[in-house]
């Protein structure tokens, strides 16, 4: 199933990441050479978290990304619409409250959280706009939003390595760590037809959202852009 077929179906999806719950962090660890890491520190600089804080982690899988947050003494929702997820998450990490939901209707009251967060799930809403629209429905006014996604590499060789990397490369890894390869084929798809830096952060703008920057990481693979809820 290609990247346009399951942006059709929000259930294929869910169910494409119930498939890869058991060794999702193994193979993200695997395919990005070990970054991950550095990418959830750079997260966590981003929101700054602050003891008492209410905040959302969309996208949480298995909570992984919102471990961080709960030991920086905020109260984290780790919410995703993979039950998959959510089941493994829970075994794992069973103090933190994982909620199922979907990022276009989120489950949650307006102005409930002071800071909103999403690492590499953006790309798998059908909607992008209405989901930004839902960040700022639950965020606070002057709320934190922070969105971690893969993104265009700055210098230009490095592009085109990157390129051929997730179009080749990538579903061949994939095939000796992950459960379901096929997954990791909508992945390098949904990373290619991804919008730059720049792009996302005209989006943010659109959506309503102040502040907003980004900081590149490994190059302009991956970039974090934040915004505040005005």
């Amino acid at each position: 199933m290609t990247r346009a077929d399951l942006s059709k179906d929000p259930s294929a999806v869910a169910a494409m990441f119930d498939g890869v719950a058991e060794r999702y962090d193994l193979a993200n660890d695997v395919l990005a050479l070990g970054q991950t890491r550095i990418w959830r520190r750079a997260v966590l600089q981003a929101v700054k978290p602050m003891a008492g804080e209410m905040i959302l982690d969309l996208a949480a899988g298995t909570g992984t990304s919102s471990v961080p947050f709960a030991k920086a003494g905020a109260l984290v929702f780790p919410t995703d619409f993979s039950l998959g997820m959510l089941r493994v998450g829970h075994e794992r990490q069973p103090d933190l409250p994982f909620v199922a939901g979907d990022g276009l209707n989120l489950p949650y009251r307006d102005n409930s959280f002071d800071a909103a967060t999403i690492s590499f799930g953006l790309r798998n809403l059908a909607d992008r706009a209405r989901g930004l629209a839902e960040f700022r429905r639950v965020l606070k006014p002057g709320g934190r939003l922070v969105i971690c996604e893969f993104s265009s590499p700055t210098f230009k060789p490095l592009r085109t390595v990157y390129t051929e990397y997730l179009m080749k490369a990538l579903p061949a890894v994939a095939t000796k760590v992950a459960t379901n390869p096929d997954a990791y084929v909508y992945l390098a798809e949904s990373i290619r037809a991804w919008p730059d830096q720049a792009a996302l952060g005209l989006e943010l703008t659109d959506a309503g959202f102040g502040q907003v920057q980004w900081r590149n990481l490994s190059g302009g693979i991956v970039a974090v852009h934040r915004a505040v809820n005005p």
